[in-house]
């Protein structure tokens, strides 16, 4: 609940020209030091900044993804290095940590290979490969760039339900 006088935690985007190389690096790190902990991780650059050429809100998003049976590990080991996301769910398939003080904002999310979570580095992949949908995200963006975060974030998680409808995702 919002009070008169508090603040409404705003979105703000800016295009992204080719590929950003201080997040690259930044990932590259990041990737390093999970791998140390978590050899088994499959870990992958996702979010608007691995998408050359789309708006972005300038963070880094990772996704690991581990089994099952490894997913208890890598939350204590993940815990070691990243803040708890406490604004984010937490099931036994899915936790979300983010370190706000590295350059860019990090977040940080782990997810059980096949689970419903799972479904970060498609929604990548899909907008790599069709234009028509990046495009489509990116005016989304346009539409809510200096807006209210829930309301962005609401519209967000609708284009991402019709995305998860395509053939295109259910082909990946």
């Amino acid at each position: 609940m919002k009070f008169e006088g508090d603040e409404l935690e705003r979105v703000s985007f800016y295009k992204q020209v080719g590929v950003n190389s201080d997040i690259e690096s930044t990932f590259n790190t990041q990737k390093a030091q999970i791998k140390k902990i978590i050899p088994h991780a499959d870990i992958h650059h996702v979010g608007s900044s691995a998408i050359p050429n789309s708006f972005t809100k300038g963070d880094l998003d990772i996704q690991v993804r581990v089994s099952s049976k490894l997913f208890p590990i890598a939350v204590e080991e993940l815990s070691k290095l990243y803040e708890l996301n406490e604004g984010s769910i937490k099931t036994d398939e899915f936790r979300a940590f983010k370190d706000d003080t590295t350059t860019p904002p990090l977040g940080i999310q782990l997810t059980v290979f096949d689970s419903e979570f799972d479904f970060f580095w498609k929604f990548r992949d899909i907008l790599l490969q069709n234009d028509k949908y990046r495009i489509e995200y990116d005016n989304l963006k346009r539409e809510f760039d200096g807006k209210e975060m829930d309301k962005y974030r609401n519209a967000k998680n609708n284009f991402f339900n019709k995305i998860k409808q395509t053939k295109e995702y259910r082909e990946l």
